[in-house]
């Protein structure tokens, strides 16, 4: 009876904690508590395997953050009349990894340089963003970006922008795990678009 209690108060009462509940062999319930970053890193089809594959990320979604229209689809956002970008949706155990470590994953997976567009894409739409959902978010993003300009490792401004999340909009079923559901597509997308040969010149053996 309590795990049920506690499944309804976790479904209706905090939808957005990422609350959930497992039930052990015994019959007993134990919680596992999730939370939420949004990344913006031009493409989002190549911001999701650099997270698929860390340990604690538990699911990724390619979707549409901080422009202002509702519901927008892509061929809206393509245009870059809708203010939205690209964004990647990312669901972790914090007990297994850190905010910190999933910006350190962003940061070496995109051109800090660059602010209206990412790599071979040009746009509003695939500028890099860090969407924070906090105020320790914010505090964490500000202090790695601190850091990257303070490294002095490139010569130009940093121009990823910090900005509260905004309304979060699942990108169409097709984008979800492109690079799964279309690998071979995927990989000459990625490599046409200079992507990885580009990560090198900027980060060298730290990229991706």
């Amino acid at each position: 009876m309590q795990a049920k209690l506690f499944f309804l108060f976790c479904t209706l009462v905090l939808p957005l904690s990422g609350c959930s509940i497992d039930v052990n062999a015994d019959g007993k319930s134990s919680t596992l508590s999730t939370e939420t970053a949004v990344f913006a890193g031009g493409c989002f089809w190549c911001m999701e395997p650099p997270y698929d594959k860390l340990s604690g990320v538990i699911s990724t979604i390619s979707g549409y953050s901080n422009g202002h229209t509702k519901n927008p689809t892509y061929t809206e956002v393509s245009s870059g009349r809708t203010g939205h970008a690209e964004v990647l949706q990312v669901t972790y155990d914090p007990l297994k990894i850190s905010y910190e470590e999933l910006l350190t994953v962003f940061w070496r997976n995109i051109d800090p340089t660059r602010d209206n567009g990412q790599f071979c894409d040009n746009g509003n739409q695939y500028r890099p963003g860090i969407y924070y959902l906090n105020d320790a978010q914010l505090a964490s993003a500000n202090r790695s970006k601190e850091h990257i300009i303070a490294s002095k490792i490139f010569p130009d401004s940093i121009k990823v922008e910090i900005e509260k999340a905004k309304k979060f909009f699942p990108a169409e079923e097709y984008h979800q795990d492109y690079y799964k559901k279309n690998p071979v597509r995927y990989k000459y997308y990625r490599y046409s678009c200079g992507r990885d040969k580009k990560l090198k010149e900027l980060w060298g053996d730290r990229a991706g």
